[in-house]
Parts: structure tokens; C-alpha cells; sequence
């Protein structure tokens, strides 16, 4: 890649580098310069600028990041698109982070330009918590240190980066008596342990309270293997302190086996592990009553998502394995201390706008006209549910019940599907974004404003919006250009979303973008999809007769 100032004459085709604003001119850094842009440059009295040009050999920084990122994910993991050379990966449901930290390594070490980070190995995650994100750091990658990327990533039958999910567990409890222990403490214990299983997914079935004694442990733990338990605990009133002890003799007693006493994590070194009829046994440290995060919840964790914790596991847990001094963890159970949560992917919703009356188009509703095998408005909800977006909301009025029927006959039943009607669509589009917006959960942290007359806009022009998306960075409002031309849909943060209850006439928000310029993020795309849409019979005759390939 050739990076540096670059005559103006010689920028066709090249990547800004830095953002230009002056003299009517505003562009962004990293947008690809088409010819009317260079022309809009020369007329700004540019001579040159800082850009990246790509040679042979190069691969664009989405493409590569989207290659490398695909690569290394396994399952449980959901990829959003690649936008400014960075793909991330996102937890399906709550679970295990499975990651590879050898391959991690050997991935980093290939080339500047290929960088990989990712959660600490066997994490826990929460649904929509980012574990992974593949960054590009320059504007383009060798395509050589890509493909020795993709080859590290794929050196194994295992993936690189993977979710073990939580799967249910039915647990029995035994906890031991001594004189003076209160059956207060026992009780708060009952209470934690089905707090901590409660959180992933798990359920205590059965509790037995017995006399410190090893024959009585084994009777309670037979007695609760007829309740179906798929792991057992037994917590002592007196700590575990040999592998011979009470716990471990009654385990073995009742049939089962020792694998390992002691774990090199510090609240919980005296945590035992051990087996009875293939399901597996702990001996809880003293620290397991305690709702803190500590080394019992690593190994409940971990065999919670199926993955095996036998001798080999528990030393490797060192590394990480000093928790005595985090003030902070993320605990779903628990929040108190708990300052910030793990970064998460943005929960964000479509609002699909089909209440128009289709004035141009000369008598029938546009939306239900057919292209492709379908009408228009159901391409444009099938593009909004096959999306990453946590909801699709369809905005009706017009012919509302035609409308709705034509979309649940195509698509059918969807949960994340609802419809609300806009009763002062007459009055123009802001009447149905004001509709639309009042009908959001609170959860939602974005919106997309789609219209239901463009069929060419696909899940994957969505979800680039969405990879777009972040506040963090000053990217709050998404517009999607062709160009250089802006288009629509249109991504908004919640942010907005009080300004565009208030608009008015047939203009949506779009004096919003003028108005928050610092805010805005253009998002270039291929194709015409972004700026076609389908107000008369004229447009819609183009549309069916282009070829199959635009």
C-alpha cells in the first residue's frame, strides 16, 4: 500500500486518510474518493492529499478484517460486519469464553497489520457481550499476512474463539454439621448456592443437612442421587484440609472418586473435585457461601458449559487466578460493587415505515406491488428480520390490514416482529417515525429508520449500519452514502429519539444530520440500494427490468 500525499489529479480511487472540511467540502477520513469527490477537492483549491492507494496484493481493511474474523469464529459466536478495518464477535447466549491463547499469540505476532484481541480464556460472558474484535490497523493488509492469518486460525480441529453455552444442571447440596453450627448460616448458604446455579441456568433440586461425619455424607449423597442430580456439592462445616478428610472420604464412601484437592486460585485453594457415577462432585472451600466471586465459581462455570475441569484444567488456573484483590467482577447474581458491565453489542431496533399512501404512484399501494416474487414491503421486512437487529417494528396505516396481511403470509410468525398503527398517517412520514419511536422498548440503544418502499436495502447493508454504530467513538448518527451521495435507511441514537418525536410535515429527521454534523457517520456502500426507492410506476418498471445482477 502507498500511503502519503497524493496529487490531486492521482486520488481517484484512494482512501483519505484524514478528514477535510473547508469550503463547502466535508468529508470524512477513510472515505474512498470517486471521481465527483476529487472534483469537489480541485474546486476546494485542493492540489493533493494524504491517502492511502492500494497495490497488488492488497486487501481493503473490511475485507480483510471480515476473512480473518470469520476464520477464527466458532460456535456460540455472532460476527457483525466489518466496518473501519474492525469485525467483532459477539456471545449468542450466556456461557464460557473458549479461546485459544496460543494461536491468539501466534495470529499477533504475524504482521503489524493483522491484530486479534479477545477476553481472557474462559471468561464468562453474557448474551450480546463482546468476546472477540479482529482489527485492520492500516487502510489495507497484504493479502499474505491475511492468508497466514486465516491459516493460523483454521491449524487446529478447534476454533480460535468460541461460546460453550450453559446448559441446565440439576445439583443436590449436603451440608455437614458440627456443634455450635447455626442452622442460619446453613440456610444463607442454601440461598447463595441456588442464587449461583439460578444464574446459569441451573437449579438446586435437593439439600440434605448431616452430621460432620464421612458415613453420614455418603448417605446423603446416595440419598440424592435417586433425585436425579447431575452434580453434587458438599460444603463442610469444617474445611477440607486433606485429601483424606471428612468430605473426600465420604465422597469416596458413597462410591465416588478423589481426582484433585486444592486449586491454585486465591479465594478458594481448599475447593476438591472429584466424581460419583460419572457426574461430578465438589468439596466447597469456605468462600463458596460467600455470593463474591471466587475459585468455586471458576469450576461451576466451566462445567456448567460442558467443558471438563479434571486435574490438568485446575493447574492451569493460576494465571488469572488471584482474586483476592478485584474489588470488581461482573456478577449477574450480584451487583453491588459492580461499576461497569462487559461491553456488549448495541441492542438496536428497525422501524420500518409502510403507512404512506403511495400518492405518486398513481392509485394502488406501492408496498404491496410485486417484484421479485414479492411485494415491496415484504423485501423490506424479510432484510429487517434477517438483520442483527434485536427488533423489527412495522409502522402501518395505510391499507394497514392488506399491509400486515401480506408480511405475516410471506414471513409468518417472528419473535422479533410487531406491528402498531399510525393513525395520522395522512398527515405525513414524521407522523409514523413519531409512531414508531413511541412504540420502543426502553432497552433499545439505536434505531434504524427504514422505508418499505426500497427493496433493494439487504440484511447486510443493515448490519454495516449497525457495525458502524458508536457513540463512544462520535458515531451516533449512521447514513449510508453511494458516492458520496447520502441515502437511506438512516441508523439513530436513543439519543434523538426525543427530537424525532417532536418533527413534523413529510420530512422525517433528516434536519437532525445538518444539525449534529459532528455526530454524523457516512457510510459508504456498493450499489444503488441506498439512494433507489419506488414512488411511481416509472420507477418500479426500472426497477423489475434492471438486470438480476444490480
Amino acid at each position: 500500500m502507498r500511503f502519503g500525499d497524493t496529487p490531486i489529479d492521482e486520488a481517484t480511487g484512494a482512501i483519505l486518510a484524514h478528514s477535510w472540511r473547508a469550503n463547502g467540502v466535508n468529508f470524512s477520513k477513510g472515505r474512498r474518493l470517486s471521481a465527483e469527490d476529487v472534483a469537489k477537492l480541485k474546486t476546494a483549491g485542493a492540489s493533493s492529499v494524504v491517502a492511502a492507494r492500494l497495490e497488488p496484493g492488497d486487501i481493503h481493511e473490511d475485507h480483510a478484517a471480515e476473512s480473518v474474523a470469520r476464520a477464527l469464529a466458532g460456535g456460540g459466536i455472532e460476527i457483525t460486519a466489518p466496518f473501519t478495518g474492525r469485525c467483532n464477535h459477539f456471545a449468542k447466549e450466556a456461557g464460557v469464553a473458549v479461546i485459544d491463547r496460543q494461536r491468539v499469540d501466534a495470529l499477533n505476532e504475524l504482521d503489524e497489520s493483522v491484530t486479534v484481541a479477545t477476553l481472557p480464556p474462559y471468561a464468562r460472558v453474557t448474551p450480546r457481550q463482546m468476546v472477540a474484535t479482529v482489527k485492520i490497523i492500516p487502510y489495507a493488509a497484504p493479502r499474505a499476512a491475511v492468508d497466514r492469518a486465516i491459516k493460523v486460525a483454521k491449524a487446529s480441529n478447534q476454533p480460535m474463539v468460541s461460546v460453550a453455552p450453559f446448559k441446565p444442571m440439576r445439583a443436590g447440596l449436603v451440608q455437614t454439621k458440627l456443634p455450635g453450627t447455626r442452622d442460619k448460616a446453613l440456610d444463607k448458604a442454601v440461598t447463595t448456592t441456588g442464587k449461583r446455579l439460578t444464574s446459569l441456568g441451573s437449579t438446586l433440586v435437593g439439600e440434605r443437612r448431616v452430621d460432620h461425619d464421612a458415613a453420614a455424607i455418603a448417605e446423603a449423597l446416595k440419598e440424592l442421587k435417586k433425585e436425579g442430580c447431575d452434580i453434587y456439592l458438599v460444603a463442610g462445616a469444617s474445611a477440607i484440609v486433606d485429601r483424606h478428610d471428612v468430605v473426600p472420604s465420604g465422597i469416596e464412601q458413597a462410591g465416588g472418586n478423589v481426582i484433585h484437592f486444592g486449586m491454585p486460585v486465591d479465594p478458594g485453594n481448599l475447593l476438591l473435585t472429584g466424581e460419583l457415577d460419572g457426574k461430578p462432585v465438589l468439596g466447597l472451600p469456605g468462600c463458596a457461601k460467600s455470593p463474591k466471586y471466587n475459585g468455586f465459581d471458576m469450576v461451576l462455570e466451566r462445567l456448567a458449559a460442558g467443558l471438563p475441569v479434571g486435574r490438568a484444567e485446575i493447574v492451569k488456573m493460576g494465571a488469572g487466578g488471584l482474586l483476592a484483590e478485584i474489588s470488581t467482577r461482573p456478577q449477574p447474581r450480584d451487583d453491588e460493587g459492580e461499576e461497569a458491565g462487559p461491553q456488549a453489542a448495541p441492542r438496536v431496533a428497525v422501524l420500518l415505515l409502510a403507512a404512506g399512501r403511495s400518492t405518486r404512484m398513481g392509485g394502488p399501494n406501492k408496498l404491496l406491488q410485486e417484484t421479485d416474487g414479492a411485494p415491496l414491503v415484504v423485501h423490506a421486512a424479510t432484510a429487517a428480520l434477517a438483520s442483527q437487529a434485536v427488533e423489527v417494528v412495522v409502522v402501518l396505516g395505510h391499507m394497514a390490514d392488506q399491509v400486515r396481511a401480506a408480511i405475516e403470509q410471506a414471513i409468518g410468525t417472528n419473535a422479533k416482529l410487531r406491528f402498531v398503527t399510525n393513525p395520522d398517517f395522512a398527515d405525513g412520514l414524521s407522523t409514523s417515525v413519531r409512531t414508531g419511536i413511541a412504540a420502543l422498548g426502553g432497552d433499545v440503544d439505536a434505531a434504524i429508520v427504514q422505508l418499505g418502499d426500497m427493496p433493494g436495502v439487504n440484511s447486510m447493508l443493515l448490519d454495516r449500519l449497525m457495525a458502524a454504530f458508536s457513540p463512544v467513538e462520535g458515531r451516533s448518527i449512521c447514513v449510508p452514502t453511494v458516492g458520496g451521495k447520502r441515502g437511506n435507511p438512516v441508523l439513530w441514537d436513543r439519543r434523538f429519539f426525543a427530537e424525532m418525536a417532536k418533527v413534523s410535515g413529510d420530512t422525517g429527521a433528516k434536519h437532525l444530520i445538518g444539525e449534529h454534523t459532528d455526530l454524523v457517520c457516512e457510510v459508504e456502500m456498493s450499489g444503488e440500494a441506498a439512494i433507489t426507492d419506488i414512488d411511481t410506476p416509472e420507477a418500479l418498471a426500472a426497477w423489475r427490468a434492471r438486470p438480476l445482477s444490480s
